[in-house]
């Protein structure tokens, strides 16, 4: 009985130590998988970790070239632009030397063409005491050949006159007061005469034109001798009412008593007009003028021939007087 009991006992202790065995091997077990795991899992996350940071590295280089990409592009474009700029502005410049060459040179030849024409000999042709049925053939003549000149009028209240002044101021010539009555008894009587006919032709003129004339030719001229007033006195008074007066240095003859044929006018203008840079022509467009319309045209040709500048009398014309305005003082 006793050996049954040990037996068993011992069997029973036998079957404690194999189930303890099993136990520790089972923790031993669970403990190397769990080390295991443990240590996969720390390999796990230094691998990710890892990744982590090459996958940053990667996506730092990779903005690192999209930026060089970028900073490459932006400059370019800024040297394409900066060319582009360049071009325009040498462009710009060869136009601007180009236009500042071509107006430099425009200039010169304005001021060569001015100058030529400046050195060039003036003539102004001036007619007297018209209007009449001359003054119209003498304004077709002046037409027909592009030329323009002075009338010096007087007063003629006939519709055909009217219609002369007005056709005289139309086609561009001057149109100059040689006193209303042309009487020289009565204009040169006094002072008092002489202004109330040259007021008189003066707003006769305006009414009809619609232009104040401004410059006057003194019947006889400046020199006269059969002025009974001193010839100062009116000049100061023409000064005073800022009319300006011209007399002549060329005279084609056709106010003389003898006769000269059209020929003979011509010659008389051409021998005198070369002695001079500026030459003011006395003639005359009265009705009994006939030759001077007839030596007009062939006068107008010579003229131009000798390389003549044809001009109206103006504001900027040389002054021809017999007796100086400047001679006559207040």
């Amino acid at each position: 009985m006793k050996d049954k009991n040990t037996g068993g006992m011992n069997e029973q202790h036998l079957n404690r130590q194999r189930i303890n065995r099993m136990k520790t091997r089972i923790i031993m077990m669970i403990g190397i998988w769990m080390f295991l795991s443990m240590a996969l899992c720390i390999g796990l996350v230094f691998q990710v970790v890892r990744l982590e940071r090459k996958i940053e590295a990667v996506a730092e280089n990779m903005v690192s070239v999209q930026q060089v990409k970028e900073e490459i592009k932006k400059y370019k474009a800024a040297a394409e632009a900066d060319d582009v700029k360049t071009h325009a502005v040498e462009a710009d410049t060869g136009k601007k030397k180009k236009k500042e060459s071509a107006s430099k040179q425009q200039e010169e030849q304005e001021k060569e063409q001015k100058q030529a024409e400046e050195e060039k000999p003036k003539v102004y042709l001036t007619f007297d005491d018209g209007p009449s049925e001359n003054t119209a053939k003498i304004l077709d003549i002046l037409k027909e050949k592009g030329v323009k000149a002075t009338f010096f009028v007087t007063g003629n209240e006939e519709e055909y006159a009217k219609e002369l002044y007005q056709r005289i101021v139309n086609e561009g010539h001057t149109l100059g007061m040689h006193s209303y009555s042309h009487k020289y008894s009565l204009i040169y009587s006094s002072l008092d005469a002489f202004k109330s006919d040259t007021n008189q032709l003066r707003t006769y003129l305006t009414q009809i034109t619609g232009i104040e004339p401004n410059i006057f030719r003194f019947p006889g001229g400046s020199s006269n001798k059969v002025s009974k007033t001193n010839i100062g006195e009116l000049i100061q008074y023409l000064n005073d009412e800022g009319i300006s007066y011209y007399d002549w240095n060329v005279a084609s003859g056709d106010a003389t008593s003898q006769v000269y044929t059209p020929d003979e006018l011509i010659g008389n203008v051409m021998k005198d007009v070369v002695k001079y840079d500026t030459s003011i022509v006395l003639m005359h467009d009265s009705a009994a003028k006939a030759t001077t319309v007839e030596a007009l045209g062939a006068m107008i040709d010579q003229l131009l021939a000798m390389d003549m500048e044809l001009l109206p009398i103006g504001g900027d014309t040389k002054k021809i007087q017999h007796v100086s305005a400047e001679s006559v003082h207040n």
